[in-house]
């Protein structure tokens, strides 16, 4: 069954630039048909996304998933809200930090699972100064370099 489904795998490249991710959590989404369908062509976009907590429940907000081709007027909504399903224990975990200064819950890969559901990996991330963002660059740039000269030898 695990062949059935093929790896789908939507990244938030920015994430990592933005923010540092302190803590990553998996989160199922609550979905419609046709935006299951457009997920497993990988037709979905992270990089505006956000999430927040309301009245005890995770919402993520702007996750673009594509109208799926072939749906009828049951198609859905491309940037509506969706929520998160998690543990109380992690609601609760996730917060308590974001009532701390500086933190917040970002969306940083969406894909489907060995049993073919679609899940939502959320980073509990702090905000990067321009400095820091900088050192990462650099770090980048340096391990890029690194490689280079690994494979030229």
């Amino acid at each position: 069954m695990a062949e059935k489904f093929k790896n789908i795998e939507i990244k938030n490249k920015r994430a990592s630039f933005e923010y540092f991710l302190l803590q990553k959590f998996e989160a199922g989404l609550m979905l419609k048909g046709t935006e299951v369908k457009a997920i497993r062509l990988g037709s979905a976009n992270l990089t505006d996304a956000y999430c927040y907590i309301r009245k005890g429940e995770v919402f993520v907000k702007n996750l673009f998933i594509s109208e799926y081709s072939q749906g009828s007027y049951y198609n859905h909504d491309a940037r509506r809200e969706r929520k998160l399903l998690l543990n109380k224990t992690e609601i609760r975990k996730i917060e308590r930090r974001l009532s701390e200064k500086g933190f917040t819950l970002v969306p940083t890969r969406l894909y489907m699972n060995e049993r073919g559901f679609a899940k939502l990996e959320v980073a509990l991330a702090q905000g990067k100064k321009m400095y820091d963002k900088r050192a990462s660059i650099k770090e980048k740039d340096n391990r890029r370099d690194m490689d280079r000269f690994k494979v030229s030898r």
